[in-house]
Protein backbone atom coordinates (compact mmCIF):
# COMPACT_ATOMS: atom_id res chain seq x y z
CA UNK A 1 0.00 0.00 0.00
CA UNK A 2 3.05 2.11 0.97
CA UNK A 3 4.50 1.42 -2.08
CA UNK A 4 1.55 2.45 -4.54
CA UNK A 5 1.25 5.38 -2.61
CA UNK A 6 4.72 6.72 -3.29
CA UNK A 7 4.89 5.95 -7.12
CA UNK A 8 1.86 8.19 -7.00
CA UNK A 9 3.25 10.98 -5.24
CA UNK A 10 6.04 10.47 -7.44
CA UNK A 11 4.12 10.50 -10.50
CA UNK A 12 2.44 13.38 -9.81
CA UNK A 13 4.80 15.47 -9.24
CA UNK A 14 6.97 14.78 -12.49
CA UNK A 15 3.83 15.52 -13.82
CA UNK A 16 3.39 18.96 -12.40
CA UNK A 17 6.90 20.14 -12.88
CA UNK A 18 6.84 18.86 -16.74
CA UNK A 19 3.58 21.48 -16.94
CA UNK A 20 5.34 24.23 -15.58
CA UNK A 21 8.42 23.72 -18.32
CA UNK A 22 11.18 21.97 -15.99
CA UNK A 23 13.64 19.24 -17.72
CA UNK A 24 12.45 16.58 -15.66
CA UNK A 25 14.84 14.44 -17.34
CA UNK A 26 17.85 14.50 -14.81
CA UNK A 27 15.98 13.90 -12.05
CA UNK A 28 13.67 10.89 -13.74
CA UNK A 29 17.27 9.52 -14.26
CA UNK A 30 19.07 10.09 -10.46
CA UNK A 31 15.45 8.41 -9.22
CA UNK A 32 15.62 5.57 -11.61
CA UNK A 33 19.28 4.56 -9.81
CA UNK A 34 17.88 5.35 -6.69
CA UNK A 35 15.06 2.79 -7.21
CA UNK A 36 17.55 0.17 -8.49
CA UNK A 37 19.90 0.16 -6.66
CA UNK A 38 17.13 0.06 -3.39
CA UNK A 39 15.92 -2.71 -5.14
CA UNK A 40 18.70 -4.90 -5.30
CA UNK A 41 19.60 -3.99 -1.59
CA UNK A 42 16.61 -5.27 -0.89
CA UNK A 43 16.51 -8.65 -2.43
CA UNK A 44 20.22 -9.25 -1.52
CA UNK A 45 18.95 -8.95 2.33
CA UNK A 46 16.15 -10.86 1.55
CA UNK A 47 16.43 -13.37 -0.40
CA UNK A 48 18.77 -15.58 1.49
CA UNK A 49 15.98 -15.52 4.41
CA UNK A 50 13.64 -16.88 1.97
CA UNK A 51 15.85 -19.72 0.28
CA UNK A 52 17.95 -21.00 2.73
CA UNK A 53 15.94 -20.92 5.87
CA UNK A 54 13.46 -22.96 4.33
CA UNK A 55 11.28 -25.06 5.95
CA UNK A 56 12.88 -28.63 5.91
CA UNK A 57 10.90 -31.50 5.65
CA UNK A 58 12.10 -33.96 8.61
CA UNK A 59 12.40 -37.02 8.32
CA UNK A 60 14.79 -38.50 10.43
CA UNK A 61 13.54 -40.44 13.44
CA UNK A 62 16.18 -41.16 16.58
CA UNK A 63 16.19 -44.87 15.65
CA UNK A 64 17.71 -43.82 12.80
CA UNK A 65 20.62 -42.29 14.62
CA UNK A 66 23.41 -45.06 16.03
CA UNK A 67 25.92 -44.67 18.53
CA UNK A 68 24.53 -41.82 20.70
CA UNK A 69 22.43 -43.68 23.44
CA UNK A 70 22.90 -41.58 26.13
CA UNK A 71 22.77 -38.23 23.87
CA UNK A 72 19.83 -39.19 22.54
CA UNK A 73 18.28 -40.03 25.89
CA UNK A 74 18.95 -36.36 27.27
CA UNK A 75 17.71 -34.53 24.46
CA UNK A 76 14.59 -37.04 24.21
CA UNK A 77 14.19 -35.52 28.04
CA UNK A 78 14.30 -32.67 27.44
CA UNK A 79 11.86 -32.06 24.40
CA UNK A 80 9.50 -33.86 26.64
CA UNK A 81 8.06 -30.66 27.38
CA UNK A 82 6.88 -30.15 23.97
CA UNK A 83 5.22 -33.25 24.19
CA UNK A 84 3.40 -33.07 27.49
CA UNK A 85 3.00 -29.49 28.21
CA UNK A 86 0.37 -29.86 30.88
CA UNK A 87 2.54 -33.00 33.17
CA UNK A 88 5.44 -30.31 32.63
CA UNK A 89 3.26 -27.24 33.78
CA UNK A 90 1.68 -29.31 36.41
CA UNK A 91 5.01 -30.15 38.20
CA UNK A 92 5.41 -25.84 37.83
CA UNK A 93 8.40 -26.58 35.67
CA UNK A 94 10.12 -23.83 33.45
CA UNK A 95 10.11 -25.38 29.64
CA UNK A 96 13.78 -25.12 28.01
CA UNK A 97 14.37 -21.96 25.65
CA UNK A 98 17.56 -23.42 23.97
CA UNK A 99 19.07 -26.75 23.72
CA UNK A 100 23.12 -26.78 22.82
CA UNK A 101 24.54 -29.37 21.08
CA UNK A 102 28.27 -30.14 21.44
CA UNK A 103 31.03 -32.83 19.89
CA UNK A 104 33.03 -33.05 17.03
CA UNK A 105 32.45 -32.75 13.07
CA UNK A 106 30.44 -35.60 11.78
CA UNK A 107 28.99 -37.36 15.26
CA UNK A 108 25.31 -36.33 13.85
CA UNK A 109 24.40 -33.22 15.70
CA UNK A 110 22.04 -31.54 12.73
CA UNK A 111 20.53 -35.49 12.34
CA UNK A 112 19.34 -35.36 15.91
CA UNK A 113 18.11 -31.87 16.10
CA UNK A 114 15.69 -32.90 12.45
CA UNK A 115 14.97 -36.01 14.74
CA UNK A 116 13.60 -33.88 17.62
CA UNK A 117 11.58 -32.26 15.06
CA UNK A 118 10.13 -35.48 13.83
CA UNK A 119 9.95 -36.72 17.68
CA UNK A 120 8.14 -33.47 18.77
CA UNK A 121 5.97 -33.07 15.75
CA UNK A 122 7.33 -29.46 14.99
CA UNK A 123 8.38 -27.17 12.12
CA UNK A 124 11.98 -27.20 11.58
CA UNK A 125 13.73 -24.29 10.51
CA UNK A 126 17.36 -24.99 9.97
CA UNK A 127 20.61 -21.89 8.87
CA UNK A 128 23.70 -22.08 9.40
CA UNK A 129 25.35 -19.17 12.11
CA UNK A 130 27.54 -18.14 9.01
CA UNK A 131 24.56 -17.08 6.60
CA UNK A 132 23.46 -14.35 9.23
CA UNK A 133 26.95 -11.77 9.18
CA UNK A 134 27.61 -10.16 6.45
CA UNK A 135 29.69 -6.45 6.25
CA UNK A 136 26.50 -4.45 6.12
CA UNK A 137 24.39 -2.75 9.28
CA UNK A 138 21.29 -4.84 9.99
CA UNK A 139 21.40 -7.05 7.96
CA UNK A 140 22.24 -10.19 10.54
CA UNK A 141 19.67 -8.77 13.18
CA UNK A 142 16.79 -8.65 10.52
CA UNK A 143 17.65 -11.88 9.38
CA UNK A 144 17.42 -13.20 13.26
CA UNK A 145 14.50 -11.42 13.34
CA UNK A 146 12.88 -12.55 10.10
CA UNK A 147 13.61 -16.46 10.94
CA UNK A 148 11.97 -16.65 14.45
CA UNK A 149 8.95 -14.36 12.39
CA UNK A 150 8.53 -17.31 10.09
CA UNK A 151 8.99 -19.81 12.50
CA UNK A 152 5.48 -18.99 14.22
CA UNK A 153 4.11 -18.24 10.75
CA UNK A 154 5.08 -21.91 9.32
CA UNK A 155 3.75 -23.38 12.46
CA UNK A 156 0.59 -21.65 12.21
CA UNK A 157 0.14 -22.20 8.39
CA UNK A 158 1.12 -25.99 9.07
CA UNK A 159 -1.55 -26.10 12.46
CA UNK A 160 1.54 -27.61 14.31
CA UNK A 161 1.90 -26.23 17.61
CA UNK A 162 5.58 -25.62 17.93
CA UNK A 163 8.58 -25.09 15.83
CA UNK A 164 12.28 -25.84 16.31
CA UNK A 165 14.78 -23.19 15.00
CA UNK A 166 18.55 -25.15 14.38
CA UNK A 167 21.50 -22.75 14.10
CA UNK A 168 24.38 -24.98 12.82
CA UNK A 169 27.86 -23.71 13.16
CA UNK A 170 26.39 -21.36 15.91
CA UNK A 171 30.20 -20.35 16.96
CA UNK A 172 30.24 -18.09 13.82
CA UNK A 173 27.58 -15.74 15.03
CA UNK A 174 27.85 -16.33 18.97
CA UNK A 175 31.28 -15.59 19.12
CA UNK A 176 32.34 -13.51 22.09
CA UNK A 177 31.19 -9.82 22.01
CA UNK A 178 34.16 -7.06 21.41
CA UNK A 179 36.59 -10.08 19.87
CA UNK A 180 35.79 -9.06 15.96
CA UNK A 181 36.54 -5.73 14.33
CA UNK A 182 33.36 -5.25 12.83
CA UNK A 183 29.93 -4.33 14.82
CA UNK A 184 28.01 -5.90 12.79
CA UNK A 185 29.12 -9.40 14.58
CA UNK A 186 27.93 -8.12 17.69
CA UNK A 187 24.58 -6.76 16.59
CA UNK A 188 23.50 -10.08 14.88
CA UNK A 189 24.33 -11.93 18.35
CA UNK A 190 22.44 -8.96 20.38
CA UNK A 191 19.56 -9.55 18.23
CA UNK A 192 19.61 -13.42 18.72
CA UNK A 193 20.21 -12.93 22.44
CA UNK A 194 16.85 -10.28 22.14
CA UNK A 195 14.70 -12.89 20.87
CA UNK A 196 15.40 -15.65 22.57
CA UNK A 197 14.46 -13.60 26.22
CA UNK A 198 11.66 -12.40 24.22
CA UNK A 199 10.35 -15.62 23.62
CA UNK A 200 7.47 -17.04 25.71
CA UNK A 201 7.07 -20.37 27.02
CA UNK A 202 3.29 -20.50 27.37
CA UNK A 203 2.41 -18.84 24.02
CA UNK A 204 1.67 -20.90 21.00
CA UNK A 205 3.02 -21.69 18.93
CA UNK A 206 6.15 -22.69 20.89
CA UNK A 207 9.56 -22.17 19.98
CA UNK A 208 12.50 -23.91 20.94
CA UNK A 209 16.19 -22.75 19.36
CA UNK A 210 18.88 -25.48 18.96
CA UNK A 211 22.29 -25.04 18.00
CA UNK A 212 25.35 -26.85 17.42
CA UNK A 213 29.01 -26.22 17.57
CA UNK A 214 32.13 -27.96 18.15
CA UNK A 215 33.90 -24.57 19.75
CA UNK A 216 31.18 -24.02 22.94
CA UNK A 217 35.05 -22.65 24.47
CA UNK A 218 34.80 -19.78 21.73
CA UNK A 219 30.77 -18.96 22.83
CA UNK A 220 29.34 -15.63 24.47
CA UNK A 221 28.54 -16.67 28.20
CA UNK A 222 25.37 -14.76 27.31
CA UNK A 223 24.11 -17.22 25.23
CA UNK A 224 25.20 -20.26 27.37
CA UNK A 225 23.11 -18.79 30.75
CA UNK A 226 20.00 -20.05 32.19
CA UNK A 227 17.32 -18.89 30.11
CA UNK A 228 19.12 -19.05 26.66
CA UNK A 229 21.15 -21.81 25.65
CA UNK A 230 19.69 -24.45 29.32
CA UNK A 231 20.67 -27.73 28.01
CA UNK A 232 24.25 -28.72 26.39
CA UNK A 233 24.22 -31.95 25.03
CA UNK A 234 27.70 -33.80 24.54
CA UNK A 235 27.27 -35.73 21.16
CA UNK A 236 30.77 -37.32 21.54
CA UNK A 237 32.35 -40.13 19.02
CA UNK A 238 30.59 -43.34 19.37
CA UNK A 239 32.28 -46.45 21.24
CA UNK A 240 32.83 -50.09 19.66
CA UNK A 241 28.88 -50.90 20.34
CA UNK A 242 27.90 -47.55 19.07
CA UNK A 243 30.16 -47.84 15.44
CA UNK A 244 28.75 -52.10 15.21
CA UNK A 245 24.97 -50.02 15.69
CA UNK A 246 25.93 -47.19 13.13
CA UNK A 247 27.48 -49.53 10.59
CA UNK A 248 24.34 -51.93 10.96
CA UNK A 249 22.02 -49.08 10.36
CA UNK A 250 24.09 -48.16 7.00
CA UNK A 251 24.70 -51.94 5.61
CA UNK A 252 21.02 -52.33 5.94
CA UNK A 253 19.92 -53.66 2.63
CA UNK A 254 23.03 -53.93 1.50
CA UNK A 255 24.12 -56.71 -0.31
CA UNK A 256 27.05 -58.10 2.24
CA UNK A 257 29.40 -61.12 1.77
CA UNK A 258 29.26 -64.19 4.36
CA UNK A 259 32.79 -63.01 5.57
CA UNK A 260 31.55 -59.52 5.94
CA UNK A 261 32.22 -59.38 9.95
CA UNK A 262 30.78 -55.97 11.31
CA UNK A 263 32.03 -56.73 14.88
CA UNK A 264 35.94 -56.48 13.85
CA UNK A 265 35.28 -53.79 11.29
CA UNK A 266 33.88 -51.54 14.70
CA UNK A 267 37.07 -52.57 16.47
CA UNK A 268 38.74 -51.81 13.72
CA UNK A 269 37.37 -48.09 13.26
CA UNK A 270 38.35 -46.82 16.47
CA UNK A 271 37.80 -42.58 16.49
CA UNK A 272 35.82 -42.94 14.06
CA UNK A 273 32.59 -40.88 13.61
CA UNK A 274 29.03 -41.12 12.44
CA UNK A 275 30.05 -39.60 9.14
CA UNK A 276 33.38 -41.62 8.59
CA UNK A 277 31.48 -44.77 9.15
CA UNK A 278 28.78 -43.64 6.62
CA UNK A 279 31.41 -42.91 3.92
CA UNK A 280 33.06 -46.24 5.00
CA UNK A 281 30.05 -48.58 3.84
CA UNK A 282 29.65 -46.14 0.72
CA UNK A 283 33.21 -46.38 -0.26
CA UNK A 284 33.32 -50.26 0.63
CA UNK A 285 29.84 -50.30 -1.82
CA UNK A 286 32.16 -48.37 -4.43
CA UNK A 287 34.75 -50.55 -4.51
CA UNK A 288 32.70 -53.59 -5.08
CA UNK A 289 30.94 -51.54 -8.14
CA UNK A 290 34.33 -50.95 -9.35
CA UNK A 291 35.18 -54.55 -9.88
CA UNK A 292 31.89 -55.22 -10.97
CA UNK A 293 31.21 -57.83 -8.05
CA UNK A 294 27.31 -58.45 -6.67
CA UNK A 295 28.17 -58.38 -2.53
CA UNK A 296 30.45 -56.28 -0.56
CA UNK A 297 33.58 -58.51 0.82
CA UNK A 298 35.23 -57.84 3.96
CA UNK A 299 38.50 -57.10 2.07
CA UNK A 300 36.57 -54.53 0.85
CA UNK A 301 35.55 -52.97 3.89
CA UNK A 302 39.31 -53.33 4.88
CA UNK A 303 40.27 -51.15 1.80
CA UNK A 304 37.39 -48.46 2.51
CA UNK A 305 38.83 -48.27 6.01
CA UNK A 306 42.23 -47.20 4.47
CA UNK A 307 40.82 -45.02 2.10
CA UNK A 308 38.52 -43.25 4.56
CA UNK A 309 41.69 -42.89 6.68
CA UNK A 310 44.66 -42.12 4.47
CA UNK A 311 42.67 -41.33 1.20
CA UNK A 312 42.91 -42.19 -2.56
CA UNK A 313 45.66 -44.63 -3.77
CA UNK A 314 48.19 -41.76 -5.24
CA UNK A 315 49.78 -42.08 -8.94
CA UNK A 316 52.76 -41.59 -7.30
CA UNK A 317 55.47 -44.53 -8.42
CA UNK A 318 58.59 -44.64 -5.80
CA UNK A 319 61.91 -46.50 -7.04
CA UNK A 320 62.79 -50.03 -6.16
CA UNK A 321 65.28 -48.33 -3.45
CA UNK A 322 62.33 -46.88 -1.75
CA UNK A 323 59.75 -49.36 -1.98
CA UNK A 324 62.54 -51.38 0.06
CA UNK A 325 63.13 -48.83 2.35
CA UNK A 326 59.62 -47.91 3.45
CA UNK A 327 59.01 -51.62 3.48
CA UNK A 328 61.70 -51.99 6.16
CA UNK A 329 60.27 -49.30 8.38
CA UNK A 330 57.02 -50.29 8.44
CA UNK A 331 57.90 -53.27 9.19
CA UNK A 332 59.90 -51.94 12.16
CA UNK A 333 56.72 -50.68 13.22
CA UNK A 334 54.64 -53.90 13.20
CA UNK A 335 57.28 -55.68 14.70
CA UNK A 336 57.62 -54.17 18.03
CA UNK A 337 53.61 -53.23 17.69
CA UNK A 338 52.99 -56.96 17.84
CA UNK A 339 55.89 -57.78 20.77
CA UNK A 340 53.64 -55.56 22.79
CA UNK A 341 50.12 -55.65 21.91
CA UNK A 342 49.72 -59.18 20.48
CA UNK A 343 46.92 -59.34 18.16
CA UNK A 344 47.31 -55.26 17.23
CA UNK A 345 48.46 -55.51 13.46
CA UNK A 346 46.00 -55.16 10.78
CA UNK A 347 47.65 -54.88 7.92
CA UNK A 348 50.62 -53.55 6.45
CA UNK A 349 50.69 -52.02 3.20
CA UNK A 350 53.65 -49.92 1.00
CA UNK A 351 50.72 -48.47 -1.46
CA UNK A 352 50.62 -44.82 -1.14
CA UNK A 353 47.78 -43.12 0.28
CA UNK A 354 47.57 -39.73 0.17
CA UNK A 355 50.81 -38.54 2.24
CA UNK A 356 51.60 -41.62 3.05
CA UNK A 357 54.08 -44.26 1.11
CA UNK A 358 52.95 -46.71 3.45
CA UNK A 359 51.79 -47.47 6.67
CA UNK A 360 50.88 -49.89 9.19
CA UNK A 361 46.95 -50.52 10.51
CA UNK A 362 46.78 -51.55 14.20
CA UNK A 363 43.94 -52.46 15.59
CA UNK A 364 43.24 -51.61 19.01
CA UNK A 365 42.96 -53.56 22.22
CA UNK A 366 39.72 -51.91 23.90
CA UNK A 367 38.57 -47.86 23.60
CA UNK A 368 41.17 -46.04 25.87
CA UNK A 369 40.22 -43.38 27.45
CA UNK A 370 42.79 -43.29 30.12
CA UNK A 371 46.85 -43.98 29.42
CA UNK A 372 49.52 -45.02 32.29
CA UNK A 373 52.86 -44.18 31.90
CA UNK A 374 54.20 -48.15 30.25
CA UNK A 375 51.15 -47.71 27.68
CA UNK A 376 52.35 -44.28 26.24
CA UNK A 377 55.72 -45.90 26.41
CA UNK A 378 54.73 -48.88 24.04
CA UNK A 379 53.21 -45.89 21.75
CA UNK A 380 56.68 -44.38 21.72
CA UNK A 381 58.56 -47.26 20.99
CA UNK A 382 56.16 -48.05 17.89
CA UNK A 383 56.71 -44.50 16.71
CA UNK A 384 60.67 -44.91 16.77
CA UNK A 385 60.86 -49.03 15.07
CA UNK A 386 60.28 -47.36 11.76
CA UNK A 387 63.41 -45.40 11.45
CA UNK A 388 65.44 -47.43 14.01
CA UNK A 389 64.38 -50.28 11.66
CA UNK A 390 65.95 -48.31 8.62
CA UNK A 391 69.11 -47.60 10.36
CA UNK A 392 69.64 -51.55 11.25
CA UNK A 393 69.32 -52.64 7.76
CA UNK A 394 70.71 -49.39 5.69
CA UNK A 395 72.87 -47.73 8.70
CA UNK A 396 71.15 -44.50 8.14
CA UNK A 397 67.85 -42.71 8.27
CA UNK A 398 65.23 -41.11 5.99
CA UNK A 399 62.63 -38.19 6.35
CA UNK A 400 59.87 -40.37 5.99
CA UNK A 401 60.09 -40.68 10.02
CA UNK A 402 58.83 -37.04 10.25
CA UNK A 403 55.66 -37.96 11.09
CA UNK A 404 56.72 -40.62 13.91
CA UNK A 405 59.35 -38.35 15.55
CA UNK A 406 56.13 -35.69 16.26
CA UNK A 407 54.08 -38.31 17.09
CA UNK A 408 56.59 -39.81 19.54
CA UNK A 409 57.92 -36.13 21.02
CA UNK A 410 53.77 -35.44 21.38
CA UNK A 411 53.60 -38.84 23.57
CA UNK A 412 57.17 -37.53 25.67
CA UNK A 413 54.97 -34.05 26.46
CA UNK A 414 52.13 -36.06 27.45
CA UNK A 415 53.88 -37.47 29.39
CA UNK A 416 55.73 -34.69 31.17
CA UNK A 417 52.58 -32.87 31.63
CA UNK A 418 50.84 -35.40 33.32
CA UNK A 419 53.53 -35.95 35.66
CA UNK A 420 54.58 -39.33 34.26
CA UNK A 421 58.18 -38.56 34.11
CA UNK A 422 61.24 -38.66 35.97
CA UNK A 423 60.39 -35.09 37.55
CA UNK A 424 57.26 -36.08 38.36
CA UNK A 425 53.85 -33.77 39.03
CA UNK A 426 54.67 -30.18 37.39
CA UNK A 427 52.71 -27.20 36.76
CA UNK A 428 52.33 -27.28 33.15
CA UNK A 429 51.61 -22.91 33.30
CA UNK A 430 55.03 -22.63 35.19
CA UNK A 431 57.12 -25.49 33.82
CA UNK A 432 60.26 -23.87 32.31
CA UNK A 433 60.28 -24.92 28.34
CA UNK A 434 64.10 -25.91 28.91
CA UNK A 435 63.03 -28.52 31.73
CA UNK A 436 60.45 -29.71 29.65
CA UNK A 437 62.70 -30.02 26.35
CA UNK A 438 65.32 -31.89 28.30
CA UNK A 439 62.78 -34.06 29.97
CA UNK A 440 61.54 -34.98 26.82
CA UNK A 441 65.21 -35.52 25.19
CA UNK A 442 65.68 -38.00 28.15
CA UNK A 443 62.16 -40.14 27.19
CA UNK A 444 62.60 -40.31 24.02
CA UNK A 445 66.54 -41.50 24.26
CA UNK A 446 65.55 -43.93 26.66
CA UNK A 447 62.88 -45.17 24.69
CA UNK A 448 65.08 -45.60 21.29
CA UNK A 449 67.43 -47.74 23.23
CA UNK A 450 65.03 -49.88 24.23
CA UNK A 451 63.10 -50.15 20.64
CA UNK A 452 66.43 -50.67 19.08
CA UNK A 453 67.24 -54.06 21.27
CA UNK A 454 63.84 -55.14 20.93
CA UNK A 455 64.13 -55.00 16.53
CA UNK A 456 68.45 -55.91 16.87
CA UNK A 457 67.90 -59.60 16.97
CA UNK A 458 65.39 -59.05 13.31
CA UNK A 459 67.62 -57.43 11.36
CA UNK A 460 67.84 -60.11 8.75
CA UNK A 461 64.68 -61.73 8.97
CA UNK A 462 63.29 -58.02 8.50
CA UNK A 463 65.62 -57.93 5.22
CA UNK A 464 63.98 -61.02 3.75
CA UNK A 465 60.45 -60.43 5.04
CA UNK A 466 60.82 -56.89 3.27
CA UNK A 467 61.05 -58.47 -0.23
CA UNK A 468 57.65 -60.50 0.13
CA UNK A 469 56.45 -56.79 1.10
CA UNK A 470 57.15 -55.56 -2.07
CA UNK A 471 56.13 -58.65 -4.01
CA UNK A 472 52.83 -58.70 -2.15
CA UNK A 473 52.37 -54.51 -1.75
CA UNK A 474 49.94 -55.57 1.01
CA UNK A 475 50.15 -58.26 3.63
CA UNK A 476 47.42 -59.07 6.42
CA UNK A 477 47.85 -58.94 9.94
CA UNK A 478 47.26 -62.71 9.93
CA UNK A 479 50.13 -63.42 7.47
CA UNK A 480 52.27 -61.13 9.45
CA UNK A 481 52.01 -63.31 12.76
CA UNK A 482 52.50 -66.39 11.10
CA UNK A 483 56.26 -65.11 10.05
CA UNK A 484 56.96 -63.67 13.35
CA UNK A 485 56.06 -66.91 14.78
CA UNK A 486 58.38 -68.98 12.51
CA UNK A 487 61.09 -66.20 13.19
CA UNK A 488 60.79 -66.91 16.73
CA UNK A 489 60.77 -70.73 16.78
CA UNK A 490 63.74 -70.57 15.04
CA UNK A 491 66.72 -71.30 17.36
CA UNK A 492 68.58 -67.45 18.17
CA UNK A 493 69.22 -66.72 21.84
CA UNK A 494 68.55 -63.14 20.80
CA UNK A 495 64.93 -63.26 19.66
CA UNK A 496 62.43 -61.52 22.47
CA UNK A 497 59.77 -63.01 23.53
CA UNK A 498 56.37 -61.28 23.48
CA UNK A 499 55.98 -58.47 25.98
CA UNK A 500 52.86 -57.53 27.29
CA UNK A 501 54.62 -54.78 29.45
CA UNK A 502 56.75 -52.44 28.73
CA UNK A 503 58.40 -52.14 32.25
CA UNK A 504 59.83 -55.53 31.49
CA UNK A 505 62.00 -54.26 28.75
CA UNK A 506 64.97 -52.21 28.61
CA UNK A 507 65.12 -49.12 30.17
CA UNK A 508 61.57 -48.97 30.27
Amino acid sequence: MIKEWIVGVGVAVFVFLAVLGLNVLPIFFLVGVSIALWYVMDRRSAAPVATREAPVRHQVSFDQIGGQEHAKRELMEALDFLKYRDKIKALGIRPLKGILLTGPPGTGKTLMAKAAATYTDSVFLSASGSEFVEMYVGVGAQRVRDLFRRARAQAKKENKDSAIIFIDEIDVLGARRGQHSHQEYDQTLNQLLTEMDGMSTTQSPLVLVMAATNRPDMLDSALLRPGRFDRQIKVDLPDKEGRLHILKIQTKGKPLAADVDLEHIAKETYGFSGAQLESLVNEAAIIALRNDKQEISQEMFRDAVDKVLMGEKTGRKPTDEELHRVAIHEIGHAIVSELMRPGTVSHITIAPRGNALGFVRQIPESDRYLYTREQLQQQINVALAGCLAEELHFGNRSTGAQNDFMQASSLARTMVKCGLSRIGIVDEENLPDTVLDTEVRYILSEQEKATRELLQPFKDAIAEFAKSVVEEESISGDAFREWLERTQRQPNPELPAVVNDASALPFA
